[in-house]
């Protein structure tokens, strides 16, 4: 991912106000905070799903589909090619996943899009901890 994309991704998360603290987040940082913030309305989803709040939903899923279309068209497919394609179609899976889920209320299809997600969250904290531990080692 490269930083100018990741400010964009800025933008998207602010304005699907999901946390505070962007302007100051590193890019590790605004890939967790979006996956976060995809998780979350996947999970506000299920549950208006199971209430009948069909507009609600749809709002959450269309929240959930935006931040993860940014995430896939912020991969930088220069740094590791194959892992960006296979990243890529995992997200593009992921949308499918939950426009299926808006269209037939179907609580399987979100579960599957959260489970799907949840790995590369942690991922992404590994990734920033790792990051972390090295600027820190870089710097004593």
């Amino acid at each position: 991912m490269t930083y100018g994309p990741m400010r964009h991704a800025s933008a998207l998360y602010q304005q699907n106000s999901v946390s505070g603290g962007v302007e100051s987040a590193d890019p590790h940082q605004l890939v967790g905070m979006l996956l976060d913030g995809a998780l979350d309305r996947i999970a506000q989803a299920r549950g208006h799903v199971q209430h009948g709040n069909v507009a609600a939903k749809g709002t959450c899923i269309s929240k959930a589909v935006a931040i993860v279309g940014e995430l896939r068209d912020s991969l930088d497919h220069k740094v590791d090619p194959s892992f960006s394609q296979r990243l890529e179609s995992l997200y593009e899976y992921v949308i499918r996943r939950l426009l299926y889920a808006q269209l037939h209320d179907d609580l399987s299809a979100l579960d599957e899009a959260s489970r799907l997600l949840a790995p590369v969250r942690e991922g992404w904290q590994g990734i920033r901890g790792a990051y972390l531990a090295q600027a820190e080692a870089q710097k004593g």
